[in-house]
């Protein structure tokens, strides 16, 4: 319904050309801003929800595991059941955050839940084969945790906006809350949030469909092919700017293998899109200084390089 919206608008009411780049880039811009808004809303929504029925303390339990590594791997694996976009997922991390979840912690699910997930296995499966699929799920847990690790060593609490710590609630009063109670809080913890990104996501969706419009299809396998001994950090240097989720991507990686790229050069550019779009940073940017935005996204692709360029070692 809402891409029939927004065909209206750009086609019927703009009188925008099918195929022309302003008309797409528009359709681009209008679609994912209202969809991206809507699910923003409905997931902080939930989330401020079940966060007022079940104290925080109980997260922090399950994912602050004594044993080092396993809350991250109980994280990423979190995000398995948990197919948000990069930035639905944004708001889950801030709320891991506020319960006093590591940081390190949360960083496995914010990579792993828009990566890793069963419409990602699914759609693989279907069009690759469960070997394919799984080699994807299984690297890109191995990202998720690895990053995560990383990130928890070197102890960048500091840099975290310091109005996500104010808004940390270390016990479990809220469960005292009526129903009526809880659904004003999510009301104005959702209005109060979205207040504080709205421009970041309307700046990223715009960037994301200038790309979506005006840059060449084959852009990608020009850059990225199978001669280049670079073409692992090409593609997901490319992929940072792009903004999709696993459905929307898939596609696209469908049609790049057809074209002869290799599967784990393919592979880095879904994970580099689905984990590290341009708007989750524009998002992020508000909730994490630079230096530990900067480090996310650093540690992050150099996993992804590394992980995909080692699997196309072994299979050459």
């Amino acid at each position: 319904m809402l891409k029939e919206l927004a065909d209206y608008i750009v086609f019927r009411l703009l009188a925008q050309q099918h195929g022309s780049r302003l008309g797409e880039a528009l359709d681009f811009f209008i679609y994912d801003t209202v969809k991206i808004f809507l699910l923003l809303a409905f997931i902080i929504f939930v989330v401020a929800v079940i966060r007022s029925s079940f104290p925080p303390e109980r997260t922090k339990r399950i994912l602050s595991h004594r044993r080092e590594y396993v809350g991250n791997c109980l994280a990423a694996a979190l995000g398995i059941i948990t197919p948000f976009c990069s930035c639905s997922a944004v708001p889950l991390f801030i709320g891991f955050v506020e319960s006093g979840v590591p940081l390190g912690v949360t960083f496995s699910f914010l990579v792993s839940s828009p990566m890793v997930n069963e419409v990602a296995l699914i759609m693989l499966w279907g069009l690759f084969g469960w070997r394919i699929a799984l080699i994807y799920i299984g690297t890109g847990l191995l990202v998720a945790i690895a990053a995560g690790i990383v990130i928890g060593r070197l102890k960048m609490e500091r840099y975290v906006q310091d109005y996500v710590w104010e808004m940390q609630v270390g016990n479990g009063e809220v469960t005292a809350m009526t129903f009526r109670q809880k659904l004003d809080y999510a009301n104005e913890y959702t209005v109060g949030l979205l207040k504080k990104i709205w421009p970041y996501v309307v700046i990223g969706v715009g960037v994301g469909a200038f790309i979506h419009g005006y840059v060449p299809q084959d852009f990608l396998a020009r850059w990225a092919g199978r001669d280049n001994p670079f073409a692992v950090p090409v593609a997901v240097a490319l992929g940072v700017p792009l903004y999709s989720n696993a459905a929307g991507v898939i596609p696209i990686v469908h049609a790049l293998m057809e074209k002869g790229m290799a599967i784990g050069t393919v592979l880095a550019f879904m994970m580099a899109v689905t984990a590290l779009s341009l708007p989750e940073a524009v998002i992020l940017s508000n909730v994490l200084k630079k230096p530990l935005l900067a480090t996310f996204f650093g540690i992050v692709a150099a996993a992804i390089t590394s992980v995909q360029r080692d699997f196309i070692e072994r299979r050459g």
